[in-house]
């Protein structure tokens, strides 16, 4: 297993995170046990969740996740020195949290509280904001067009964002988190918090997890060229982009048990007939490598240069073998410009 450094923390972390969003609902407490398990006889030492999860999210999965994971932790208490353990707080707009309302530094304090005692644990390694309180770039999915900035909100903004990190603070100095992170989220976001940050002697952000992958590159060069000079660890989430990558839903296809066989799951806006394509092609060039589409991708997503671990999921053991192996082995120069020349002509397909 290789390693990477979590930005300005220090930590060592696995170039792998073992993401968990499906435990709870497509997985059980016994499949985590095991998926957990392996994982960290693979080496890999990092783990990310959220209050939120599982996914999708509704008022009757919310925390059973971190439940799922604190339920391991006690039964394996000895383990927890030799995990960094990730979670998120949710952002607004879901009713059943904090009744929609937005992220705040009381929100934080309460919030930390209450994963602990789910997760089982004294502390969380890695704190994370799951979106930020403005409307979220990412989740909104807004065109040029149609989406307009308002310099009167800037301040808003950013008091919002100083009483996030002084909760942040007291949470740290209280030695129930050890450091903090953004989620979904801009350059403009990771600038104004580490501004604050050092004008106010507040903890400062050492990593960012979005979406980022071959269908999906909006981060590379902007975002990601930002986080290595400041020393943010970039943390790309859905690298097989919700499966789609594995080449398991092509030509109408929907597995039974599947991420896209759950209402309101079911492709959402990455199934458009440009991604079936790169899919296909993709695919294509895995064959030719002897290797899975799904070990391309992830592959792919660990050689690019700033990304500092991939969180991979898996609803099956299979899955997750066949996603780990993926990270032994580079991609060959040859296979690197295979992709480069289908990249060019898929650029953005969703």
């Amino acid at each position: 297993m290789q390693f990477s450094t979590l930005g300005s923390s220090g930590e060592s972390v696995s170039r792998i995170c073992l993401g968990s969003m499906t435990w709870g609902l497509q997985n059980n407490q016994q499949d985590a046990d095991q998926q957990i398990a392996y994982a960290l006889t693979q080496g890999i030492n990092f783990i990310d969740t959220a209050e939120m999860y599982a996914v999708p999210p509704s008022a009757d999965t919310y925390g059973k996740t971190e439940s799922i994971i604190g339920h391991y932790l006690h039964n394996n208490a000895s383990q927890r020195k030799d995990i960094i353990l990730a979670s998120k707080i949710a952002g607004s707009g879901l009713p059943w949290v904090r009744n929609g309302g937005d992220i705040t530094g009381e929100a934080v304090i309460s919030s930390v509280e209450a994963s602990l005692k789910r997760l089982q644990t004294d502390y969380i390694d890695l704190y994370q904001l799951h979106w930020p309180n403005r409307q979220s770039p990412h989740f909104g999915r807004h065109t040029p067009n149609t989406f307009k900035f308002s310099d009167s909100e800037t301040a808003q903004q950013t008091d919002s964002m100083l009483d996030i990190l002084q909760g942040l603070d007291k949470c740290v100095k209280a030695g129930k988190i050890r450091y903090c992170g953004l989620s979904d989220d801009t350059p403009w976001g990771i600038n104004s918090f580490l501004k604050l940050s050092e004008q106010h002697n507040l903890p400062r952000m050492v990593s960012i997890q979005n979406e980022f992958n071959l269908l999906h590159t909006k981060d590379w060069p902007y975002l990601i060229e930002n986080c290595v000079h400041e020393d943010i660890a970039y943390l790309p989430w859905s690298p097989l982009a919700t499966g789609m990558l594995s080449g398991k839903y092509l030509d109408g296809q929907c597995p039974t048990g599947s991420r896209w066989s759950i209402k309101q799951r079911n492709g959402l806006f990455r199934d458009t007939p440009e991604s079936e394509a790169a899919v296909k092609a993709y695919q294509d060039i895995a064959h030719q490598n002897g290797i899975t589409t799904a070990q391309l991708a992830l592959k792919w997503c660990d050689q690019i240069d700033g990304v500092t671990s991939t969180i991979i999921g898996a609803t099956k053991m299979t899955q997750l073998k066949e996603n780990i192996e993926a990270f032994k082995a580079p991609l060959s120069e040859q296979a690197l410009s295979d992709i480069n020349t289908i990249f060019k002509k898929y650029p953005a397909p969703y």
